[in-house]
């Protein structure tokens, strides 16, 4: 493994599987060394570390959870220590319920928003003290299409999505002077294996409502968040990237 993030160290937040589990592949395949996060499952993690390490990459992991100050501080210094320093964040954890408006309550709206929006707030407070001790870096949230076209049953979800988006843009220019670029990528309808509390894909994300008439992969989003995080991506910041075949246009 040798690229364009020769000598960068990425962190990861929901790396287990899916979207977060490509991003890691596909930052280690270009030379990052990666800390490969996950909330709770060890096993998860530790096979996405092994599947890093067994293609000749760098990678440790490390199980915390993102909206504990504390256990994020741990992690950064754990990365710190291990692999030397801290160059690129992606926040990419986050919950999903379908719960109607009318039916949910306050204590499920926060949960929702602390691992999206809270957990990108701990992160990128935590990380951003590393990130200008190397000079500069990158920061890249995983938002999507929900907080767009209005999704119903998810309010919470479109609510702390666009939150993430507001958090991105407002560091993109706090965050410019130490040569610190903040953007989001926000995906459509993706080929993923759905956890049970999701529910079922929106309707209005079937393939036929789709104008490329297909879902995307999640090495579709990957490479998008790995040219935001690499030398290619420098120049943009503030910035959400939609990658959903033309389901939003912005």
């Amino acid at each position: 493994m040798a690229g364009a993030l020769d000598g960068k160290v990425a962190l990861v937040s929901g790396a287990g599987k899916n979207i977060g589990r490509t991003i890691a592949l596909t930052l280690a395949r270009d030379g990052a060394a990666v800390v490969v996060n996950g909330r709770a499952d060890r096993a998860l993690v530790d096979g996405v570390v092994g599947e890093i390490q067994a293609a000749g990459g760098k990678a440790m992991g490390y199980v915390a959870d993102v909206t504990d100050p504390r256990g994020v501080g741990q992690m950064i210094e754990a990365a710190v220590g291990t692999l030397g320093g801290l160059d690129i964040v992606v926040s990419n954890a986050g919950l999903r319920r379908q719960t109607p408006f009318l039916d949910m309550s306050f204590a499920e709206w926060r949960e929702i928003l602390s691992v999206a929006l809270d957990g990108a707030f701990v992160l990128a407070k935590a990380a951003a003290p590393q990130l200008i001790r190397r000079g500069g870096g990158a920061m890249v949230a995983l938002s999507g299409i929900s907080t767009h076209v209005g999704t119903p049953n998810r309010c919470h979800v479109s609510a702390s999505k666009a939150g993430l988006e507001g958090l991105m843009r407002a560091l993109a220019v706090e965050l410019a002077p130490h040569r610190i670029t903040c953007n989001c990528v926000a995906p459509g309808a993706i080929d993923t294996v759905r956890g049970a509390s999701a529910g079922a894909m929106p309707g209005t994300l079937a393939d036929r409502n789709i104008p490329l008439q297909r879902k995307g992969t999640v090495d579709e989003i990957a490479a998008v968040v790995r040219l935001l995080a690499g030398p290619e991506g420098s120049y943009i910041t503030g910035q959400t990237i939609h990658v959903n075949g033309g389901a939003f246009l912005t």
